[in-house]
């Protein structure tokens, strides 16, 4: 269990999720997000207080989410507790749980997809418009997947 007097990327657990956040980013696209040498807790720090959204769910038969920074957290309006309980559908509205499948399905056989976009709604059932989102595969140390993470830097609330 989290000391809840600690902010989401101080844990130990998410300092090792940003890592495999991060590694596996540059192992599908080949491009970095941040400069790999600096220190967990620094990396940690930064991807959580980014100002584009990630988000990452594990590999459940329904998926739950198991990170979103602080500016996903926002968009989605709810705390790290209750983010990271829900499950990732819940993410999309209902009407586009088809596409979002498809995506996912693509994403796990390509490793990763790119320019994705489309409709996400809140806790509180604002929608917003995501552009140009990432997803790729979560890889552990030993290059296994261990679930999909989301990247976007653009959304507009319609």
């Amino acid at each position: 269990m989290f000391d809840t007097t600690q902010i989401p990327w101080q844990h130990e657990s998410t300092i090792i999720h940003t890592q495999r956040v991060l590694h596996s980013y540059q192992h599908w696209t080949g491009q970095s997000l941040f400069d790999l040498s600096l220190a967990p807790q620094e990396l940690a720090q930064s991807l959580f207080k980014a100002p584009f959204a990630v988000v990452s769910h594990g590999t459940e038969v329904d998926s739950i989410f198991n990170y979103g920074n602080q500016t996903a957290l926002k968009l989605w309006e709810l705390s790290w507790e209750e983010f990271t309980k829900m499950p990732s559908r819940k993410s999309a509205p209902e009407a586009i749980q088809q596409e979002r499948s498809h995506l996912l399905a693509e994403a796990t056989t390509k490793g990763f997809v790119d320019n994705y976009s489309g409709i996400r709604i809140s806790s509180t059932g604002k929608r917003f418009f995501i552009e140009n989102c990432t997803l790729w595969n979560l890889l552990d140390e030993n290059n296994q997947k261990c679930g999909q993470v989301a990247l976007f830097f653009k959304w507009k609330y319609v």
